[in-house]
């Protein structure tokens, strides 16, 4: 069976690596990939972007199965576009991926079907969004109704950073919009919403329109340094199992969360398939809101999560595209995966391309460089965005998991290189 990746980033590399493990796959192909894509033998990049054209060469190609890796191409329709010509493709339709490509939408649906979540207002209009941040003062959480790669939302600690934060995310000029923002049919609008407190974790399932099956916890680290200071970026490690996810939490979540979504989008005609993703805050006593949902793995979380899948993926997602996810049961190594990402010189705001990597190690059992920002330039492989490399890692313990990733991204270096030295520390220091 051939199968097909879309995207580019170390999410994609994780899944792809992943499914060129199935005896039943035959080979794998990324759209566009990345250098690490294409230095994996088993893996061969397909430099085609264009939704049209992607879809027209899958079906030349026989291509057994879609996966749908980065936000951009599901908001813009792509399984749409596969379905509507008899392809198998696993995520959510465009009308669907609203979830995450609107705040707005997401918003008013989890208001409307009763999901925990901040409060929070809307606005188009700069004068009112400021006036409601000077009644409201900080902290307050400032988010870009329409997609901005994971930094489309600002914590605003003062005033300052929120009032700055609306000018930059209602801006209708791409050029003074260094958050990348790409606004939606309506035009420029934010949410704004109440500062929760409390410990982040990401929430991951797949769906197939009506069952579920759940992924393993984790917990990634949005801010760019050491203890949690600094900007927000679209994530510079993570970790899988997530510890302040207990059973009580798991159970909390799915029963006030995950599924009263995937009953509420039936019950709106919008059935959900793919990669649900609810980002959540969870409180002192245990309980649950809703920070925001993404319709795909994410990305760091992702690279941990596949290094603990036992099961084989090709197969679930087989059965993800039949609608019998309730006859998947999912097998996870019991050892904890971490995973340390390398940004480039100047990332979030002004990353660096074009600095030539050292150092990449053979993948091993327990260790593994997932690529994002990279390409190959003749025999060098460099960076081409702003988070390069994943460097992932299985350990008895988090402990563990962490001495050994760092070991490995120790080893490797380009200039300007930057990452964080403390990913994991909630969960070693719980």
């Amino acid at each position: 069976m051939k199968v097909l990746v879309v995207g580019g980033g170390g999410r994609e590399h994780a899944l792809a690596w992943k499914l060129a493990q199935s005896p039943r796959v035959q080979a794998v192909y990324v759209a566009p990939g990345n250098g690490g894509t294409a230095l994996d033998s088993r893996l061969e990049n397909i430099n085609i972007t264009d939704v049209q054209a992607l879809r027209a060469w899958a079906a030349i190609e026989k291509i057994a199965l879609t996966v749908i890796g980065p936000e951009q191409p599901l908001a813009a329709g792509i399984v749409d576009e596969f379905r509507q010509h008899g392809l198998r493709v696993f995520g959510p339709t465009k009308a669907a991926a609203q979830l995450e490509s609107s705040k707005a939408f997401s918003k008013a649906f989890m208001k409307r079907h009763q999901i925990p979540t901040a409060d929070y207002e809307t606005f188009n209009d700069a004068a009112a969004a400021h006036a409601y941040v000077d009644e409201k003062g900080a902290p307050i959480v400032i988010k870009a109704d329409g997609l901005a790669a994971g930094k489309g939302v600002v914590v605003a600690m003062t005033l300052h950073e929120a009032h700055e934060a609306i000018e930059f995310m209602l801006a209708p000029d791409p050029e003074f919009n260094p958050l990348g923002v790409r606004h939606n049919e309506g035009g420029a609008r934010v949410v704004i919403e109440e500062f929760l407190q409390g410990e982040e974790a990401s929430f991951i399932v797949m769906c197939d329109g009506k069952n579920v099956a759940t992924m393993a916890t984790s917990q990634d680290h949005k801010r760019l340094l050491d203890g949690d200071q600094g900007p927000n970026t679209g994530g510079m490690g993570a970790y899988s199992p997530a510890p302040v996810v207990t059973p009580d939490v798991h159970a909390r979540a799915m029963r006030e969360i995950i599924l009263p979504t995937i009953k509420g989008m039936e019950k709106d005609g919008i059935p959900f398939t793919g990669f649900l993703y609810a980002g959540l805050m969870i409180d002192a006593q245990g309980f649950a809101k809703t920070l925001e949902f993404n319709c795909r793995m994410g990305d760091p979380e992702t690279q941990p999560i596949m290094m603990r899948l036992k099961t084989d993926f090709f197969e679930v997602m087989m059965a993800a595209t039949s609608g019998m996810l309730d006859q998947v049961v999912l097998e996870w190594d019991r050892r904890p995966a971490l995973g340390v990402v390398m940004a480039a010189h100047g990332y979030p705001l002004h990353p660096r391309k074009g600095d030539v990597i050292h150092g990449l190690p053979q993948a091993t059992d327990d260790a593994v460089v997932f690529h994002a920002g990279t390409q190959k330039q003749d025999d060098s492989t460099v960076t081409s965005g702003g988070r390069v490399l994943c460097v992932t890692a299985l350990g008895s313990t988090v402990k563990e998991a962490q001495q050994r990733a760092y070991e490995v991204a120790r080893r490797i270096n380009f200039a300007g290189a930057q990452y964080r030295k403390d990913i994991g520390y909630r969960a070693i220091k719980s």
